[in-house]
């Protein structure tokens, strides 16, 4: 299997938030790769490929083709020789798929946010993404630059539900995370212990390539979480030959945990549900009230496929019932029943095939 694996293709774009949380994992696990900076016309290339027009995907030596991060990582975790990042304990095993599952999708809107509602960010990353991803786009610089930004802004701001009203409601899910997580790492480097495991590489991609990079949300972390702002340098430099230690006792969940799950149960799995409720009905927007905020937001047919695979994974771990309970999640994974996203039918993930999913 290894020998599947090595000299793999990742393409990708150094400003990219998934791509940040994969390029993380393999570093860390210590993969020999080649590294392809994405342009439009590659970008169109992987979306021929495997149906998924988005970064980061993975040409294997033999051929095939891989999209989606989570998915990847859990399977170059099981092919890959070495110290796996998801933990073998059953209980730490869900708990850290349900915590990445919160951090790559509840932590988007706020990094998508900061990075195109405030203009020293929105004007820094519309020259990077015009000059490097588009490079071979004909047509000035400033012209593309202003496409982009116009483009971001469309979608990921006024088109996430993102508005006077929400702003304060969105920002306060990063100044959360922030507290919490700066609390975890002044006491331990990494969220389970001594080594990395599945839930931090879901954090590093907004934390990393977004809030720590961007000028407005990496001032914030600098000043009031240095130690996020040191875990994430702590990530990058991880690697499995030489960390030292190993994660909490099996069966052991963190009660520094205990806040992020309650905000999951609160806020993060309510939206799955009203998100899952909405495609259902086949509906393209939905309202929902978080915390007393009320968005409009778009429906996202991969977010009812989180909510099945939380729920699968759920049923597969009868012992995360009792915290799950106390954390208010219980009742939210329970809230809605086959969700239906005909997302991945035959459970091919990573491997999607072209035209079987959308590109």
């Amino acid at each position: 299997m290894p020998d599947s694996v090595a000299g793999m293709k990742v393409y990708g774009l150094d400003l990219s938030y998934f791509t940040g949380k994969f390029e993380a994992f393999i570093r860390y696990r210590e993969i020999p790769h080649q590294r392809i900076e994405l342009s439009a016309s590659s970008m169109r290339h992987v979306a021929r490929k495997t149906g998924l027009a988005q970064m980061p995907a993975v040409e294997l030596p033999d051929g095939r083709w891989m999209s989606d991060s989570t998915p990847m990582i859990e399977w170059l975790d099981a092919a890959w020789p070495g110290p796996a990042v998801i933990p073998a304990d059953p209980l730490q095993r869900f708990f850290s798929q349900l915590l990445e599952d919160y951090a790559d999708e509840w932590l988007w809107r706020p990094a998508l946010h900061y990075r195109w509602s405030y203009q020293p960010d929105a004007r820094l990353m519309s020259h990077r993404i015009a000059a490097e991803m588009l490079h071979d786009v004909p047509g000035p610089l400033w012209m593309r630059r202003a496409a982009i930004y116009r483009r971001q802004l469309r979608k990921y701001v006024h088109g996430d539900g993102i508005t006077a009203a929400t702003r304060a409601h969105v920002e306060s899910i990063y100044l959360r995370n922030l507290r919490w997580l700066d609390a975890i790492f002044a006491t331990r480097p990494f969220l389970l212990g001594a080594r990395p495991t599945l839930a931090d590489f879901g954090f590093f991609a907004s934390m990393f390539r977004h809030f720590g990079l961007d000028p407005t949300p990496a001032r914030i972390m600098r000043d009031a979480a240095p130690n996020v702002y040191e875990w994430l340098a702590r990530m990058w430099n991880a690697k499995a030959s030489r960390v030292d230690g190993d994660v909490l006792p099996a069966g052991t969940i963190p009660h520094d945990w205990h806040p992020i799950l309650i905000d999951a149960g609160r806020c993060y799995l309510p939206y799955l549900n009203a998100n899952a409720r909405a495609w259902r009905e086949g509906q393209k927007t939905f309202d929902v009230e978080i915390e007393g905020c009320r968005y409009h937001l778009p429906v996202h047919r991969y977010r009812v496929w989180c909510l099945e695979r939380l729920q699968a994974l759920y049923r597969a771990t009868p012992e995360a019932g009792a915290l799950l309970d106390d954390t208010g999640c219980l009742a939210a994974l329970r809230e809605t029943a086959s969700p239906a996203s005909g997302f991945d039918p035959e459970r091919r993930a990573p491997f999607f095939e072209a035209g079987r999913v959308w590109a």
